[in-house]
């Protein structure tokens, strides 16, 4: 087994990955920025070290990390997720220095974190794919060619892209032709490579994904899927697990499709392939992910698999504990991605110390938390400060719950995304089970909220808020 993980990330994930160490009896290794050196990663691990003053270059720089995990005397690198957490070079640079990459292959991280040789493989696997170029755009007059053969409304994607990133729907040519460049400077900024490809644009769509887990010997297993059509801008806001919206045949056919998407690649260790689903009930092939996903919470909460411990078992050598008719699920698991974000004025990042944090608790909840009270959120990373995931044996208790343990999660001296999923799950569309990737957009309305505090929290407001002007 592997006795020492060095954790390649910071946040709520490297907490997370801190906790599978500490009952797996591994010792952990957090890095942290100056930036972060308050951060409660840092707190948490057995180990911590400095990787300079920069708050987001020491994050990735591989060479640094791995010489790291070297010299502390560590046989393995966790990732998480974001950073260089899809980056091949990563991996490769572990394999020559003996350190244990606790994801899937360099190879496959290239070959599924390249759109086209994706849409490849997944094409060989007999996954349907979404209509689109064969290869990489060479300039937009092929562009513009291949949009008037597809029909509009289509995708422009950056080839190496991700999270939501380097990705514009086109509605006509004269958009296509705008967002062209667009996607190309930020493909290069975002990706260092400019590449694109052109997909159709599926209109309306539910997100659903499908966690995948493979070992060493060959064996690969489904732990359900995942809902993730309530986003904005393409970044998820709330996840659920399994979908509300899918019959047992199709959550059969999406888990069968992913199974076989990940053997044909020779997948190993955790990931996640990415659905979308049109109004006529089709899937689609989108993208394979080759890391842990920030939502895995629900789907551990629905199984009572460990992810974070079924990857550090396959990085060390050994096989999946599970077979997949032993696999099953119970309930429903909802996670809302609480974010330092204004809802109110354009969802603006709201970063600053927080004066007063409640955690909420009860039956079927759970929190992963990057802060605490008196923490203070720096401006150079993502926004999301911790997830509530909560369970409950029906679809109706989970929203329900979901309703009261964020009503629990009490947050001050910041603007958080609280307010905004309260608003949302009071919504009938979304009570009923019935939404879709527009849900969003398609309903401006529930930022007009106003925030009515129970005496009790008004009180705890207000000394906060003595306590913030006095100093103390």
């Amino acid at each position: 087994m592997i006795k020492k993980i060095l954790i390649a990330n910071r946040g709520e994930i490297a907490v997370r990955i801190v906790r599978a160490c500490s009952e797996m009896g591994i010792k952990s290794v957090a890095i942290y920025t100056d930036a972060d050196r308050h951060a409660l990663h840092v707190k948490k691990a057995d180990e911590s070290y400095n990787i300079g003053s920069d708050p987001v270059i020491g994050y990735l720089n591989a060479h640094n990390i791995v010489n790291l995990a070297v010299a502390a005397g560590c046989d393995a690198l966790h990732p998480g997720y974001g950073f260089l957490s899809e980056n091949p070079v990563l991996a490769e640079i572990c394999a020559k220095r003996g350190i244990k990459f606790i994801g899937p292959s360099p190879k496959v991280i290239h070959r599924m974190g390249d759109k086209i040789q994706a849409r490849q493989a997944m094409i060989d696997a007999g996954v349907p794919v979404i209509p689109g170029s064969e290869g990489n755009l060479a300039n937009v007059k092929q562009a513009i060619e291949l949009a008037t053969g597809i029909g509009y409304p289509v995708m422009l994607k950056a080839t190496n892209g991700g999270g939501g990133r380097g990705i514009r729907r086109c509605n006509s040519e004269e958009e296509l032709v705008k967002n062209y460049d667009r996607v190309v400077s930020e493909a290069t900024k975002a990706f260092g490579k400019p590449e694109l490809f052109m997909e159709k644009c599926v209109v309306n769509p539910r997100h659903i994904e499908v966690q995948v887990i493979g070992d060493s010997f060959g064996s690969v297993i489904h732990l359900f899927e995942r809902d993730c059509s309530i986003q904005r801008r393409n970044q998820k806001l709330i996840e659920i697990a399994p979908s509300p919206q899918l019959t047992r045949a199709q959550r059969d056919y999406i888990g069968k499709i992913a199974v076989q998407a990940a053997r044909t690649v020779g997948y190993e260790n955790a990931g996640t392939v990415e659905f979308l689903l049109d109004q006529d009930n089709q899937f689609y092939f989108m993208e394979m992910n080759t890391r842990l996903q920030v939502e895995h919470t629900v789907t551990e909460t629905i199984t009572g698999i460990d992810i974070v411990q079924e990857q550090i078992r396959i990085a060390s050598g050994l096989p999946l504990q599970y077979k997949q008719e032993d696999v099953n699920y119970r309930g429903f698991a909802m996670e809302f991605r609480i974010n330092a974000e204004d809802p109110k004025n354009d969802f603006l990042p709201s970063f600053g110390r927080i004066t007063r944090y409640y955690a909420p608790g009860g039956p079927g909840v759970r929190t992963d938390a990057a802060m605490y009270t008196g923490y203070v959120i720096p401006p150079y990373y993502d926004s999301m400060c911790a997830k509530l995931t909560v369970w409950a044996l029906t679809w109706e208790g989970v929203v329900e719950r979901g309703k009261r343990a964020l009503n629990d999660m009490v947050v001050y001296g910041v603007k958080t995304t609280i307010p905004y999923y309260q608003q949302i799950l009071q919504h009938p569309d979304f009570r009923s089970g019935k939404f879709d990737t527009s849900f969003v957009e398609a309903h401006p309305e529930l930022t007009n909220y106003t925030v009515r505090l129970p005496k009790e929290q008004l009180a705890a407001a207000i000394s906060a808020a003595i306590a913030a002007h006095v100093g103390l």
